[in-house]
């Protein structure tokens, strides 16, 4: 491999991380436009496994937007990201897959806004799937697999929320 190509990946892998952690921030700040505009325009997302829903970037940018006003503090944390490149077309390093672990603390909304309202956390795998555009990288897809959640105690199964 020379220089030129080691540095490419390099570049490139720098861009991939950097858009998956503006996606968590992106869900944390509750950015929904900046969250749509992380998708390629076939992008689609699938939240179902921590009880959402599946849909392009504007449908689950809507759902995320409604669900996520049950935790105005919420900070995700992806970590153990394993970045795979691909090709598309022949042109080597045109899609990416990205394999990372998240936990995600957040506060549900309180009476007095704030300190007192009991937290929730919950932690899963991502599965990422990228293609570079014109644009620079951006999501094809997003699965998220929950593997584990806890509630705070007096919540029965029904009332638990489904958030990511």
């Amino acid at each position: 491999m020379t220089q030129r190509v080691e540095l490419a990946t390099v570049m490139d892998r720098l861009a991939v991380d950097g858009l998956i952690t503006d996606y968590a921030v992106a869900v944390d700040d509750g950015d929904w436009a900046a969250y749509r505009d992380l998708f390629a325009p076939d992008g689609r997302a699938d939240y179902r496994s921590a009880g959402g829903i599946e849909g392009d970037a504007v449908q689950v940018a809507g759902w995320l937007a409604r669900s996520m006003e049950l935790f105005p503090m919420r900070q995700h944390l992806i970590v153990n990201r394993r970045v795979r490149f691909g090709s598309l077309e022949q042109d080597t390093g045109d899609t990416a897959h990205v394999r990372a672990d998240y936990i995600n603390p957040m506060r549900f909304a309180g009476h007095d806004g704030g300190s007192t309202a009991p937290d929730f956390i919950c932690g899963g795998r991502y599965a990422f799937a990228l293609v570079r555009t014109y644009d620079g990288w951006r999501l094809r897809e997003v699965v998220v697999q929950e593997k584990w959640r806890r509630a705070p105690e007096g919540l029965t199964t029904d009332q638990r929320p489904s958030p990511v």
